[in-house]
């Protein structure tokens, strides 16, 4: 007896599977990944929280005592001005992990997507819910990384939550592009070496983190202005010290916004293409 005829209804009609509707769909693989992560959350604590945490008290506290408030700390101490900033970046460093070999794994090694794909869930789903579960694996650690922050006095006012919104948006951005990347790679994940040793490092050095990007040369600035963390970080730091201003803000959203969708459409792109064909 073949499968559809083992599925068959008493009338003798073969069941057919029901399609998922979108949202349900990505809640499901957002289950799936989180039915995983809950038993192996403690190997993700140092890099997602401890390690932001590390750099604010060495820099912050070390670093920053030697710093005089002024105008590249607009005022601040310079804990103070770090803070956001760091939170901006640890959802970067997040998410260029998170998007990397977790996503070559689910293709090449534990190949989790072909068993989600076997079910009524699309590969355009399946990528709302990878997307949707780094978006909420950065959201969370941002969280847990301002709890610390304020235990030591970094934080300047409650708009350090809209910060947090701002981190996230900004680890998207830099995380959606990097899954479509991620999909494409059939070896075993050497090029990702490259991407954190020469992308994402000099981003958090060059990208506005620990200094203003006017500080350097000119002729870094618009290495640094194409960067989702310098913008991402510009607009932390706004929100955080309640100094936004309308038009800096929308272009700063409007950047990271179409880096996002552009990054979505790669990442479907590439899902379909490796999951379907």
């Amino acid at each position: 007896m073949d499968n559809a005829s083992a599925a068959a209804d008493p009338g003798g009609t073969p069941a057919v599977a029901r399609p998922v509707g979108s949202v349900r769909a990505a809640l499901l693989v957002v289950e799936g990944l989180w039915a995983w992560y809950r038993r192996n959350w403690r190997a993700t604590v140092v890099s997602s929280v401890v390690q932001p945490v590390l750099y604010l008290l060495a820099l912050g506290f070390g670093f920053g005592s030697q710093v005089r408030p002024g105008e590249a700390t607009q005022g601040l101490p310079y804990l103070a001005y770090l803070a956001p900033a760091l939170l901006v970046a640890g959802a970067v460093q997040n998410a260029a992990g998170e998007s990397t070999h977790p996503v070559l794994s689910s293709f090449k090694w534990a190949r989790t997507y072909w068993g989600i794909i076997a079910t009524p869930i699309s590969p355009g789903q399946l990528v709302a819910g990878q997307l949707l579960w780094i978006a909420l694996r950065l959201l969370t650690s941002g969280a847990a990384y301002l709890v610390v922050a304020a235990l030591f006095g970094a934080l300047t006012g409650p708009g350090v939550l809209l910060s947090l919104v701002f981190a996230v948006l900004a680890g998207m951005a830099f995380s959606a592009p990097l899954v479509a990347y991620s999909a494409s790679v059939r070896d075993e994940g050497q090029g990702f070496n490259a991407v954190f040793r020469f992308v994402v490092v000099p981003m958090t050095l060059f990208a506005g983190t620990y200094f203003p990007v006017s500080q350097l040369p000119v002729w870094v600035w618009p290495l640094a202005w194409v960067t989702p963390l310098w913008h991402g970080t510009e607009l932390a730091r706004a929100a955080a010290f309640e100094s936004m201003s309308p038009l800096p803000t929308l272009g700063h959203l409007a950047y990271l916004l179409a880096v996002l969708a552009v990054g979505v459409l790669l990442t479907r792109r590439q899902f379909t293409r490796r999951l379907l064909v």
